[in-house]
């Protein structure tokens, strides 16, 4: 998970039990030790691994618990106005609407990822600009929602998505109401989306189901959109873009590289525990036909070159219904084989940690994370967390192209 869905996973899940326990969600910082005994003792390892944080450092500084000072904030937002105009929104919901000041980091998190959204969509973070005249206002408001188009699609729950709503809209109200803007583009934005703040967490699919949908495939094509789901983890959008550039297999560790600027968790690397066959007879499919852009799911009708997120849930929930998999009564999408990859791997850092606790126990460690740390090198680590990862997905495909 990103950051922004671990913040989520912390405000929806952690912080509830916190407050059961007795604590002040808003400010006390969960130890190790309570985060092991409720089932949350992997989240140390990701934070350090995919993350260079501690713990504490992602509850402080990330969530916003203990209300460190905020004084070094860095919006990195070029346009001066609009850092103004939103550190003005802040100061205002602290002293006159009396808002806690862990409230006020959670809203300073939401509105920084709205920026950077809307400046990777529009190319600018001038966000007061097309404000200022009523004949801009059609075409922001579609800015506005291509920008929670996005959300809908990366965060996991109609929760999160309604939060950073009303956070956006929230501002917009403030900057509306200062005369900074004529008027706000997301004052009736939330008819556009069928969003539930009822709606409980989107369900993984089982290592059963993944395996029915899959002995559905009827081309390469189709079995690689499963695979890349459901094997590699990947979102919708990432499958629909899938370029044979980022496809590395001429090496011990075969990986998708991913650049700047191409996945919403930064630069980076996706291991290929599983389908590596399958990509590379993808490639070697596409390589024959003399016009091939070079894109996975190539499209000759879009001016992307390769096909539509919305044909990646179609096809994808075609594969389900024909499978006859069916999720509380309605057909799975593709967000569900994506859980059921960060579910199996939650459950493989998990029980890697689980087989530590001996060890912990004889040398006397406070914590099987400080086993990892210290005693295992990071090749003993990565081999025992891909082992048994390698187990899970073998149970959800088959042996055949699997990977150690």
């Amino acid at each position: 998970m990103d950051l922004d869905e671990l913040v989520d996973v912390y405000w929806q899940d952690i912080a509830p039990k916190r407050y059961r326990d007795g604590f002040d969600e808003d400010r006390d910082v969960p130890t190790y030790n309570w985060l092991t005994e409720h089932g949350y003792s992997g989240i140390a390892y990701a934070l350090r691994e995919h993350h260079d944080l501690t713990p504490k450092q992602f509850f402080v500084d990330v969530v916003g618990l203990e209300n460190e000072a905020t004084d070094e904030w860095e919006w990195k937002v070029d346009h001066e106005s609009t850092v103004n105009a939103l550190e003005a929104y802040l100061t205002s919901i602290e002293n006159r609407g009396g808002r806690a000041k862990s409230t006020v980091e959670t809203h300073r998190t939401r509105l920084a990822k709205w920026v950077r959204t809307y400046r990777e969509l529009h190319g600018t973070d001038a966000l007061l600009e097309p404000l200022s005249e009523m004949d801009q206002q059609p075409r922001e408001i579609e800015r506005c929602l291509a920008v929670l188009d996005v959300f809908d699609e990366e965060l996991s729950t109609d929760r999160s998505k309604l939060e950073y709503l009303h956070v956006a809209r929230a501002w917009y109200s403030f900057v509306k109401r200062r005369k900074y803007a004529k008027y706000n583009p997301l004052a009736e934005a939330g008819e556009e989306f069928g969003w539930e703040a009822s709606e409980p967490d989107p369900q993984a699919l089982s290592a059963p189901q993944v395996r029915r949908i899959y002995s559905e495939v009827d081309s390469p094509e189709a079995e690689l959109l499963v695979v890349a789901l459901a094997g590699w983890g990947l979102r919708p959008s990432e499958v629909a873009a899938l370029h044979v550039d980022q496809v590395v297999l001429d090496t011990d560790d075969p990986h998708l590289s991913f650049g700047d600027g191409e996945r919403k968790n930064g630069p980076g690397e996706v291991t290929l525990l599983y389908g590596v066959d399958v990509v590379a007879d993808r490639i070697d499919a596409l390589t024959d036909r003399e016009t091939w852009n070079g894109y996975l799911f190539p499209s000759r009708s879009s001016s992307t070159g390769h096909v539509s997120v919305s044909t990646i849930r179609r096809r994808f929930k075609q594969l389900a219904d024909t499978a006859g998999v069916v999720v509380d009564g309605e057909t799975p999408t593709p967000k569900m084989g994506r859980r059921f990859w960060y579910s199996a791997y939650q459950e493989a850092v998990g029980e890697v940690l689980e087989g530590l606790e001996g060890v912990a126990e004889d040398q006397g460690s406070s914590s099987t994370e400080v086993v990892l740390r210290n005693y295992l090198s990071r090749e003993q680590e990565r081999k025992a967390r891909r082992r048994r990862m390698y187990e899970k997905l073998e149970t959800a495909f088959g042996q055949k192209n699997a990977r150690l």
